[in-house]
């Protein structure tokens, strides 16, 4: 079997991480880079090792090019539903950066197509796939910590030395709801949040939310401080707090976030402890069940292990059939969880959040 060749659309920042698994898999090679700025995607490849690769700033070329199987599209949200449709028409296996769209009503237009369509199509969310995750979700599933009764998720954007440089651009158009569909931090980096609550508690009954905002040094701004609500069937709960700490220094390589998780269940808790980054010498996973402290250290809990994980499992789909994660339904419900939360913050009260 040749290797399945891969269209990336969009070479920004997160396509660093995005690439490390198709350039390293032997079953996948990167194909064709499309992006408006080509001299960006020249270097990307260059930076690759792939110096030879077809670049583009042509969309419909990258669609058309019969080396490209799988299409990987890293594009601002707004750009989501027409690009995976046209993707669809051309034929191709997809992987849709999150969130699925920027609305609901777009959302609900690509959860059709995708229904009667017969390719491989994911919704990329890499947290679930970080190994901390991971291991705490294979933990829960063996009864770990009895039934999980409530979670609570803290983000921390603060500060790094060794942290990722965000170029302008990046940050620009998150600034722009009608690009962006919400806040930077709530409803887009947020989603990660939303679906480790989905993912560890199923979708919730209703939200509540308070989102705050804080202007930046840079002219940029957050949607902080935030806290956001849920309660779940079977009178179990959760909340995600969402605090802008500017002078706060988090050990990382990546985006200066510290992003920590409680799972408490009727026997037990589960903590977990990095996510884009960490506070230095927190354990990455922790267990209290029957008077005792386990903690666990044997992963490699590095952020860019959850995209690494999440593009293997749909390589492995394409090659030998299962299920992606997520597929368009499930991202359409994480989107319903974080979009509820920007309508409650609106209007100032709970909102129901209704299955399709």
């Amino acid at each position: 079997m040749s290797a399945i060749g891969v269209g990336i659309l969009g070479t920004g920042r997160i396509s660093d991480l995005h690439a490390i698994e198709y350039l390293r898999n032997p079953a996948t090679r990167i194909a064709m880079l499309c992006d408006r700025d080509l001299q960006a995607a020249r270097t990307k490849a260059a930076k690759w090792g792939i110096d030879n690769v077809r670049v583009t700033d042509d969309v419909s070329e990258l669609l058309r090019c019969k080396e490209v199987d799988l299409v990987e599209i890293l594009l601002p949200h707004d750009l989501h539903l027409p690009t995976a449709l046209k993707a669809m028409e051309a034929g191709k296996a997809i992987s849709l950066q999150k969130p699925i769209c920027a609305t609901l009503a777009e959302a609900d237009e690509l959860v059709d197509a995708v229904s009667s369509y017969d390719r491989p199509f994911k919704v990329f969310e890499n947290f679930l796939f970080h190994p901390p995750v991971a291991r705490a979700r294979q933990l829960i599933a063996q009864d770990a910590i009895g039934k999980p009764q409530s979670i609570r998720i803290k983000s921390n954007p603060g500060t790094s030395p060794t942290g990722w440089h965000v170029p302008d651009s990046a940050l620009a158009w998150r600034q722009k709801r009608d690009r962006a569909g919400g806040g930077p931090l709530v409803f887009d980096d947020g989603h990660h949040k939303f679906a480790l609550a989905w993912g560890f508690m199923g979708e919730p009954e209703e939200v509540h939310a308070f989102i705050g905002r804080v202007e930046r040094k840079d002219g940029n701004w957050y949607d902080a401080q935030s806290m956001i609500s849920f309660r779940f069937p079977g009178n179990r709960v959760g909340n995600l707090e969402i605090v802008y700490s500017p002078e706060l220094e988090v050990t990382t390589r990546y985006y200066a976030q510290d992003d920590r998780v409680e799972i408490t269940g009727t026997k037990g808790v589960i903590w977990i402890n990095c996510g884009h980054g960490h506070l230095a010498g927190a354990v990455p996973l922790a267990l209290f069940r029957d008077g005792t402290l386990s903690e666990y250290r044997d992963m490699n809990v590095s952020w860019e292990q959850s995209f690494v994980h999440s593009s293997r499992h749909f390589i492995n789909v394409l090659v030998n059939g299962g299920t992606p994660v997520l597929q368009a339904a499930e991202a359409r419900q994480v989107l319903r969880f974080s979009s509820a939360a920007e309508q409650s913050a609106l209007e100032g009260r709970a909102v129901a959040v209704q299955c399709r």
